[in-house]
């Protein structure tokens, strides 16, 4: 348990989530993170000068991204610091997280921005050279693409590790469709009184200038769903039982979240006397295939570092590629479905990996804001199955 990483109210936001080969495609994520939060920072009024490192987590390579974290900060107006570029697939903002919270807790910084985005549409084909080969010819690889096909260690594509949980557990359609349109019908929550929640967080991104200048304010990709719709869908896989409607869709976007010891972040707060502290971090890996279920041993090991049971959890949040995942969850603690992904989930919004789980903290920390503070867990899986967990406490 943690005690001195807290993050000032209202140091966070996150870009609307645009679906693959929407609205973000031609946007390079390393740029448009440094830029979104360059706005975002000065909105908050928070100088560049008061941030003494930068965290970026990011998985799907762009040009030049070899230079990272220091070209990020740089370009956001911070030339003076640097910090670590990190990925670990969908955890990746757990790790941004847990990175920034663990250089506060041990003194080394005072206050660090940590920062997720990723595009995966128009992802990098890579060819790596292989001159022994025959004909000195060497391989290629779709980075996007062919990495969602295929885990090189588990030999499952993601959604196989979905199935393979649903046919271990008994999962059926009805089942996963059900998870599905009740994830939907949370999300139009978040978008009612013209989006008042995503509104606490959400930041527009301006796209073009001049008079093709648009502006990009709300989710790109989430589709009109009710059960009909769900049940006339076929299985992504034949034979399966996982479709179109319980699977997220890849996506592109970005967030940040500032982390700071507590005087530092009462100081950039928008509110002082309320106080978000990063309490606990768990981790965990699960045998070949079983991606789904890596959750709750992640969750489990963030809470009991916490002292804290999951009833005593004002809000939970996970990131779901598939309805499998919450049906795993929610059978696993105990805890019900609709108590879980109050005002939505990754499974309608999508899923853009690296800056996944840092939207969804900053959502159950608005959550718990709303409800008068109090406990809150997110936990999410990732590839090579296993997860991250994160617990907070907004008081």
């Amino acid at each position: 348990m943690m005690g001195r990483a807290y993050i000032p109210y209202g140091a966070w936001w996150s870009t609307p989530f645009c679906r693959w080969q929407g609205s973000l495609a031609g946007e390079h994520a390393l740029e448009l993170v440094a830029r979104v939060a360059r706005e975002a920072l000065a909105a908050r009024r928070i100088p560049a000068e008061a941030l003494d490192a930068l965290i970026l987590g990011t998985t799907v390579p762009q040009r030049a991204a070899f230079y990272g974290a220091p070209w990020v900060a740089a370009m956001l107006g911070a030339p003076g610091i640097t910090g670590a570029t990190v990925a670990q697939a969908c955890a990746t903002s757990a790790r941004v997280l847990a990175s920034a919270a663990l250089e506060v807790e041990c003194g080394l910084r005072g206050c660090v921005l940590g920062l997720a985005g990723d595009r995966t549409s128009n992802g990098p084909h890579v060819y790596y050279p292989d001159p022994a080969a025959p004909g000195g010819r060497g391989t290629a690889e779709d980075w996007v693409w062919d990495n969602f096909q295929r885990d090189p260690h588990a030999g499952a594509s993601m959604v196989q590790t979905a199935e393979n949980v649903a046919r271990a557990e008994g999962y059926s359609r009805a089942e996963q469709d059900a998870v599905a349109l009740l994830r939907h019908e949370q999300y139009r929550e978040a978008l009612a009184h013209d989006r008042a929640f995503q509104r606490r967080y959400m930041v527009p991104v301006t796209l073009g200038r001049g008079r093709r200048a648009r502006v990009v304010e709300a989710d790109e990709g989430v589709h009109p769903t009710d059960a009909e719709g769900l049940a006339a869908l076929a299985p992504v896989l034949e034979g399966g039982t996982v479709t179109y409607g319980t699977q997220t869709h890849p996506a592109d976007g970005n967030a940040g979240v500032v982390v700071a010891t507590e005087e530092r972040a009462r100081e950039l707060s928008r509110d002082p006397s309320v106080a978000v502290r990063l309490v606990s971090f768990g981790e965990a890996r699960v045998e070949p295939g079983r991606m789904p279920t890596a959750v709750v041993p992640a969750a489990r090991q963030a809470l009991s570092r916490a002292g804290v049971a999951i009833g005593g959890c004002k809000a939970i949040r996970t990131h779901n590629p598939f309805a499998v995942n919450d049906l795993y969850f929610s059978r696993q603690t105990g805890v019900a479905p609709e108590a879980v992904n109050r005002y939505g989930s990754p499974l309608v919004y999508g899923h853009p990996q690296g800056p996944t789980g840092c939207r969804l903290v900053i959502e159950m920390v608005e959550e718990l804001v709303q409800s008068g503070g109090g406990y809150g867990l997110f936990a999410g899986c990732a590839a090579g199955d296993t997860a991250m967990a994160v617990v907070v406490r907004v008081g």
